[in-house]
């Protein structure tokens, strides 16, 4: 009988991490096609702006996604959409844990192609400022006072520009050069504090934003080139950023808080449920396999047939099915005793 486990807790040094498997396939973090082959652009596993496209699709639609739709949306969640795209409005999706709101903005994106989902993460510190950009006054100020050290006279100070960096909100604001709108995820957007929902309206509303360190130069210097949020250089004209495309922005909610009447009214509100069995099978497919739904049938029986209420998110199942099959030669009990660790209700009491 094979042994599953790489760590065996003997307290005896070994080379078994040269043994791991491949990661799940949500958990890879290099663009593997969907045969299974490996396609960095090389052996340090950094790639192009298309390859970390790739990667994103992967992880959230599955690497399948070729022989299998990995999402299929319901009939609501498509009016949702095409509303908030055609008016140019935020889409607000609340659900519980694992009903699939990031991946909504993936699959919108990879299906209309428009490209490397934009993502801003919101935690309880973060602030509008944070997703519209960030100006590195210190690290100029540094870089002038070493090459003033270095050359021991006076020096011009390094263009401003090399120092600001946008953000993904203020990134997904930038003109067009083809017309088509960016995708932006704001995602766990109730994590945030009280004042940035308020602070989101007037940007949302007009669609543009100032960079004020340039808009005080605008006159000596009418352009100005910045990183973007993608890596790349991008022009400011006037210190001013206005979208020609208005992004098509999704905020995800886990309904832990309500948001202001301001907020809502700029919002196409969408409430996702937990996946069907439809759409479960078409996850579990396109990220393990069609093999996976004959193997993991009881599994997947378990979590659809959970108790009302009890809250189990989709990856914790895609979790238990890669193990357990990773674990197959293993006893029952084992497989079991898996199982149940990685099943665990999020909303049960330890």
């Amino acid at each position: 009988m094979s042994d599953w486990r790489i760590y065996r807790g003997a307290g005896l040094p070994h080379d078994g991490a040269r043994q791991l498997p491949d990661p799940p396939p949500w958990r890879e973090f290099t663009a593997r096609s969907p045969d299974g082959a490996d396609g960095r652009n090389g052996t340090d596993g950094t790639g192009d702006g298309a390859d970390n496209e790739e990667v994103d699709n992967a992880r959230r639609l599955g690497v399948k996604r070729r022989l299998v739709e990995s999402f299929h949306p319901r009939p609501e969640e498509v009016e949702a959409v095409n509303a908030a795209l055609q008016l140019r409005r935020p889409l607000l999706v609340t659900g519980t844990p694992g009903t699939g709101k990031s991946t909504l903005a993936h699959a919108v994106a990879h299906e209309l192609r428009l490209g490397r989902v934009l993502r801003w993460p919101i935690v309880s510190r973060t602030t509008l400022q944070d997703g519209l950009y960030h100006y590195d006054a210190i690290g100029r100020l540094q870089d002038v006072q070493l090459d003033r050290a270095v050359s021991g006279d006076a020096v011009a100070q390094p263009p401003i520009g090399s120092y600001i960096r946008l953000g993904p909100l203020g990134t997904a604001l930038l003109p067009s050069p083809d017309g088509l709108p960016r995708v932006l995820l704001i995602d766990e957007f109730d994590k945030s504090d009280i004042d940035l929902p308020n602070d989101l309206l007037n940007v949302l509303e007009e669609g543009e934003f100032t960079i004020r360190e340039l808009e005080r130069r605008a006159e000596r210097e009418p352009t100005t080139d910045v990183l973007s949020d993608d890596g790349t250089p991008v022009t400011v004209v006037g210190g001013r950023v206005r979208c020609t495309a208005f992004p098509f922005i999704i905020l995800t909610s886990n309904g832990e808080r309500d948001f202001p009447a301001a907020l809502l009214r700029r919002c196409i509100q969408l409430d996702l449920k937990p996946p069907g069995e439809k759409q479960l099978a078409a996850m579990v497919a396109a990220h393990l396999g069609e093999e996976a739904l004959e193997e993991g049938a009881e599994l997947i029986e378990r979590f659809l047939q959970r108790e009302p209420g009890e809250v189990v998110a989709t990856d914790q199942l895609l979790n238990a099915l890669y193990v357990t099959q990773r674990a197959a030669d293993a006893e029952q009990v084992t497989r079991n005793r898996l199982a149940e660790m990685l099943l665990r209700p999020l909303d049960r009491p330890r």
